[in-house]
């Protein structure tokens, strides 16, 4: 049975192939590869090396987004009694919305499973190697005034977010906006406009958000950037915080 020589197992590792090493190793003591053909073999190591290096990769984007609910997950969607659009969401998890750059905005009233929606569309995202990120509104906010302490910091902190090609932005115009903060959510819309996507979720509706969003010509320039390339989804009549408490109780 063939095995790697030092050299060889070297400069595997030089190229990040470990895996490669080990699953040759592991063909090495097992009988029922001794007949297997070379290209079969090569095959599965390469498949092996593939899914451990790709599991790698999701658990790395899962870990980095810092998802605010970790488990959620677009096969435990709840839809019974709810009046959620199913076919949209299943639509939406294939994440073509993001190729197409294209916003999701999750309204709803307090406890409707806007978060939930967000985030498991997110880890959708992250399966499909798409770097994404999920943040509060006023932890941005909060992230805007440290980085503004700093010298270069605001464009840094800009320069960070506008990367993420998926952007969820939880509790959305849940507080009102400092002239200040409405010029900084300004400027990373702008710079995100057409290049990427953004789930806001939020309790406003749409003609709540203008006077939300300060009144003046910026709050125009982001609605116009916002609404007019996004899919409203309705979060659903039902209680998900209530529906699953009691669910727990049962």
């Amino acid at each position: 049975m063939y095995s790697l020589n030092e050299e060889t197992r070297r400069k595997l590792r030089e190229l990040n192939l470990n895996e490669f090493i080990e699953i040759i190793d592991i063909q090495a003591k097992h009988a029922e590869f001794v007949n297997m053909p070379f290209n079969d073999r090569l095959q599965l190591a390469i498949d092996h090396v593939y899914q451990v290096k790709y599991n790698s990769k999701v658990n790395r984007l899962i870990n980095s987004a810092k998802f605010r609910i970790t488990n959620a997950s677009v096969a435990d969607v709840h839809y019974v009694e709810r009046g959620l659009d199913k076919s949209l969401i299943m639509s939406l998890s294939t994440a073509q919305f993001i190729d197409n750059n294209i916003n999701i905005i999750f309204h709803g009233f307090t406890g409707s499973g806007k978060s939930y929606l967000a985030c498991a569309l997110g880890k959708e995202a992250c399966l499909r190697g798409i770097r994404t990120r999920y943040i509060r509104l006023p932890d941005l906010l909060m992230l805007r005034d440290e980085a503004d302490l700093e010298k270069q910091g605001l464009s840094k902190l800009l320069k960070k977010f506008t990367n993420y090609k998926l952007l969820i932005i939880d509790e959305w115009l849940l507080d009102e906006l400092s002239e200040e903060e409405q010029h900084f959510i300004f400027e990373l819309i702008e710079r995100r406009h057409d290049s990427t996507s953004t789930i806001f979720c939020t309790q406003f509706k749409t003609e709540d958000w203008h006077d939300r969003l300060g009144g003046g010509v910026h709050a125009d320039a982001m609605m116009d950037r916002i609404v007019h390339n996004a899919a409203w989804v309705y979060a659903g009549d039902l209680n998900m915080r209530q529906f699953y408490s009691k669910t727990k109780a049962i």
